[in-house]
């Protein structure tokens, strides 16, 4: 019922959309030109298929600047997300400062209407992901040049995967901690030798870790991932994580060469097309 609900607003917000979106285009260029986000659906927010393969309606932008908090790289027009993103996200700003986090530095969350970006994230696409940079905030406001040029410290020692302790240390660990903390995450990611070292230092307190999932990058910055809201029946969930701390065999792998090794030259993946998205996201793209 609240599917065909939500499918009949959709197909009511293009009623007056004078040119439709071109189908050979790669569906990142054509949700990368959208500039302002689609309307709520119906007077709600609206997830749209799953982290990787979906879009948003009704997102609301974060705020450059808040009580606690920056978003970093603005040219790339990523700042909106699901209310309870923007909310978490806010929340977060404010505890972490309590645990005396200078601020949080944000980097990318989705696009407006969410959707394939034109560079760097697979996921991101619906409205629930967010990065947030492990480098504290800066006891002032940042100009829009520095939040352009500024660099992401990575946290490991150079030419290695583990974590230099004179960069990671306890602030950041508690950090972390914090966001993994809340119930609507479903999975943080940070690079293995971050993972490492929130298992060395987590003491007999370790559910949260299972939500701390090692991936490739993630070494100068950590990515939320809230599940989907409820009553959101167009939204698609990852599988839970897998039972444990993660920080047995799992992780001893990602931290030997094999994950590592150069695969062999292949094609390059096909871009996505909006054929490739739910059916929805056609009406969320074209809605004005």
């Amino acid at each position: 019922m609240i599917r065909s609900v939500i499918a009949a607003a959709l197909a009511g917000l293009i009623a007056t959309t004078a040119t439709s979106a071109d189908d050979t285009l790669p569906a990142k260029e054509l949700f990368g030109a959208a500039t302002v986000p689609a309307p709520p659906l119906p007077g709600a927010a609206r997830v749209v298929g799953s982290h990787a393969r979906g879009c948003l309606a009704g997102a609301v932008g974060l705020p450059i600047d808040g009580p606690g908090w920056q978003a970093m790289r603005l040219s790339r027009n990523r700042t909106f997300g699901h209310p309870r993103l923007v909310a978490l996200i806010e929340r977060l700003a404010r505890e972490a400062r309590a645990d005396g986090w200078p601020g949080l530095l944000v980097g990318d969350l989705a696009q407006p209407r969410g959707g394939p970006m034109l560079t760097g994230h697979a996921s991101h696409q619906i409205g629930l992901d967010a990065d947030i940079w492990l480098t504290p905030m800066p006891d002032r406001r940042l100009s829009e040049e520095e939040r352009e040029a500024m660099p992401a410290i990575s946290m490991l020692r150079e030419g290695s995967r583990t974590v230099d302790p004179a960069r990671f240390g306890p602030a950041h660990f508690a950090l972390v901690r914090r966001a993994a903390s809340y119930p609507e995450v479903a999975r943080i990611f940070v690079h293995p030798g971050i993972k490492q070292a929130l298992c060395e230092r987590a003491g007999a307190d370790r559910g949260w870790l299972a939500k701390v999932r090692p991936w490739w990058g993630h070494d100068s910055h950590f990515h939320i991932r809230l599940r989907c809201p409820e009553s959101e029946p167009l939204c698609r969930d990852q599988d839970p994580p897998p039972e444990g701390d993660g920080c047995g065999a799992e992780l001893a792998w990602w931290l030997s060469d094999e994950p590592w090794r150069p695969k062999p030259p292949g094609p390059p993946p096909k871009p996505l097309l909006l054929a490739d998205l739910p059916a929805e996201c056609r009406a969320v793209l074209e809605a004005r």
